[in-house]
């Protein structure tokens, strides 16, 4: 595409491979703005679709069934009662209550590297109304040489302070695949104490298939994410932020170390479990990442992340997870601690044991990346 501005149109659009049609209005926007990199010494561009006439995001509306159409309100509903028992809720709930205050949108996409998709262009070009996005790379502890690695609790509470989350909030976090990366974020608000937070089952694909409306990110949309990110690096750099609207309380438990890990190979105190696929949990598959061992920590398991999901990306009925659990050696009556490659599809693991009523399930953050690179921890192959 050129650097000019494309003017007020109302088109139709075939989306990805979906085939389904969608009617996309927009006014003035402009094709590209550059930001200052929030990581360190390192410069990028962030590609927007903002309006510049109005400051509007533009509306991509699927066109919805007669039926759907007559159900539709644009009246807010009076919220339903979540339980922080049950981890998820569906779109038509969060659609109908989109609007109420106190409810915060979140979305937590992130690919794996292979993948080359970018999901912040995606977040600008199409997010569920409202919605800010957290970037689960750059929301980190940058000193760390592992990915996305949990931040201090002061660097957490400046970032989602900065994009406007409070204590008395509700959260409710989203992905682009379904659900994949956002347990991630679910997790780590569960370890930095807020409990008020749920995964959007069959996130944005399921909202897109149920004809809910997308729209472009605001300006004020992207400032918010840009700052959040910016809060970070001053935290620890030592520079002040912004004023803190989030306190956080640290639950140390759903939270392993490598040398917790390895303490519990000895004394078993917890059923480990790898959310990997098998071949990499036997040794037979290389890692993706170089330097890093192939095989599984001595006495894990292996039941990989995709057994939690449906066809759809969204998280199995209770019956049939407690199947995948059972059926794998996993009794629910002991402790549990989940790990992956890097600390993401072990969170859906921890999604799927809440569900089952295990809300105390400990994420080992390092993960295989820390512990595979370490040339003096053990490591299990299906040959040994």
């Amino acid at each position: 595409m050129g650097s000019g501005i494309i003017g007020r149109t109302t088109t139709q659009l075939l989306l990805g491979n979906t085939n389904r049609l969608f009617n996309y209005s927009s006014s003035s926007i402009s094709q590209s703005q550059l930001f200052t990199s929030l990581s360190f010494n390192r410069p990028y561009r962030y590609s927007s679709y903002q309006l510049q006439a109005n400051r509007t995001p533009s509306l991509i509306t699927m066109i919805p069934s007669a039926a759907a159409a007559a159900n539709f309100s644009t009246q807010p509903q009076p919220p339903a009662a979540l339980s922080t028992n049950e981890p998820v809720v569906s779109v038509d709930w969060l659609h109908a209550n989109l609007k109420q205050t106190h409810l915060k949108v979140l979305d937590a996409s992130w690919y794996m590297p292979d993948e080359k998709r970018n999901p912040f262009h995606e977040y600008q070009a199409a997010r569920i109304p409202g919605s800010l996005f957290f970037d689960l790379d750059k929301i980190a502890d940058p000193t760390s040489n592992l990915p996305h690695m949990l931040p201090s609790e002061e660097a957490f509470a400046a970032a989602v302070s900065a994009l406007g989350v409070e204590n008395k909030d509700k959260v409710v976090v989203y992905d682009g695949k379904g659900l994949f990366s956002v347990a991630r974020l679910w997790w780590m608000f569960r370890a930095f104490g807020h409990e008020k937070v749920w995964v959007l089952d069959g996130g944005l694909p399921r909202w897109r298939v149920s004809g809910f409306d997308v729209e472009g990110a605001s300006d004020d949309a992207i400032s918010k994410a840009n700052a959040a990110c910016e809060a970070v690096e001053k935290v620890y750099q030592g520079q002040p932020v912004g004023p803190i609207t989030f306190q956080t309380k640290f639950q140390p438990h759903l939270a392993w170390t490598l040398e917790q890990v390895r303490k519990n190979i000895d004394e078993k105190s917890h059923q480990h479990i790898d959310a990997r696929s098998k071949p990499r949990f036997d040794g037979t598959a290389a890692e993706p990442r170089k330097g890093v061992r192939s095989g599984h920590v001595p006495g894990s398991k292996c039941i990989p992340f995709p057994q939690m999901l449906d066809s759809s990306q969204a998280l199995l009925p209770a019956e049939e997870l407690k199947k995948r659990f059972e059926d794998t050696g996993i009794t629910l009556d002991r402790p549990i601690v989940t790990s992956c490659g890097t600390g993401v599809t072990a969170c859906i693991l921890a999604l799927g044991l809440h569900r089952l009523g295990k809300s105390d399930v400990a994420v080992y953050d390092g993960s295989w990346t820390e512990w595979g690179a370490y040339s003096d921890t053990p490591v299990a192959t299906s040959t040994t």
